[in-house]
Protein backbone atom coordinates (compact mmCIF):
# COMPACT_ATOMS: atom_id res chain seq x y z
CA UNK A 1 0.00 0.00 0.00
CA UNK A 2 1.86 3.15 -1.12
CA UNK A 3 2.03 6.13 1.04
CA UNK A 4 -0.74 8.30 -1.18
CA UNK A 5 -3.31 5.14 -0.60
CA UNK A 6 -3.42 5.84 3.24
CA UNK A 7 -5.13 8.74 3.75
CA UNK A 8 -8.88 8.08 3.95
CA UNK A 9 -8.30 4.56 3.60
CA UNK A 10 -10.36 4.03 6.95
CA UNK A 11 -14.29 5.14 6.91
CA UNK A 12 -14.47 8.02 9.58
CA UNK A 13 -17.68 7.27 12.16
CA UNK A 14 -17.44 10.90 14.12
CA UNK A 15 -15.26 14.22 14.18
CA UNK A 16 -14.73 16.69 11.48
CA UNK A 17 -13.61 14.46 9.13
CA UNK A 18 -16.85 12.53 8.60
CA UNK A 19 -19.54 15.37 8.38
CA UNK A 20 -19.57 17.58 5.15
CA UNK A 21 -21.86 20.15 3.37
CA UNK A 22 -24.76 18.21 2.21
CA UNK A 23 -24.68 21.07 -0.90
CA UNK A 24 -20.78 21.10 -2.02
CA UNK A 25 -19.51 18.18 0.33
CA UNK A 26 -17.41 21.00 1.67
CA UNK A 27 -15.79 20.46 5.52
CA UNK A 28 -14.98 23.30 7.35
CA UNK A 29 -17.76 26.07 8.57
CA UNK A 30 -20.62 23.35 9.01
CA UNK A 31 -24.55 24.31 10.18
CA UNK A 32 -25.43 21.55 12.13
CA UNK A 33 -27.92 22.93 14.03
CA UNK A 34 -31.36 21.94 13.27
CA UNK A 35 -29.78 18.93 11.42
CA UNK A 36 -29.11 21.46 8.54
CA UNK A 37 -25.46 19.90 7.77
CA UNK A 38 -24.83 22.66 5.63
CA UNK A 39 -21.32 24.84 4.78
CA UNK A 40 -21.84 28.57 5.81
CA UNK A 41 -21.16 29.48 2.02
CA UNK A 42 -24.40 27.31 1.00
CA UNK A 43 -26.13 28.55 4.09
CA UNK A 44 -25.99 31.81 2.84
CA UNK A 45 -27.03 31.51 -0.77
CA UNK A 46 -30.30 29.07 0.19
CA UNK A 47 -30.82 30.67 3.61
CA UNK A 48 -34.55 32.17 2.30
CA UNK A 49 -35.49 28.81 0.44
CA UNK A 50 -35.03 26.81 3.54
CA UNK A 51 -36.99 29.71 5.73
CA UNK A 52 -34.60 31.29 7.81
CA UNK A 53 -35.72 35.30 7.43
CA UNK A 54 -33.34 37.75 8.17
CA UNK A 55 -34.20 40.36 11.13
CA UNK A 56 -32.05 44.00 11.15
Amino acid sequence: MAHANVWNSHPKASGKGSRQCRVCAHRAGLIRKYNLNICRQCFREYAADIGFNKFR
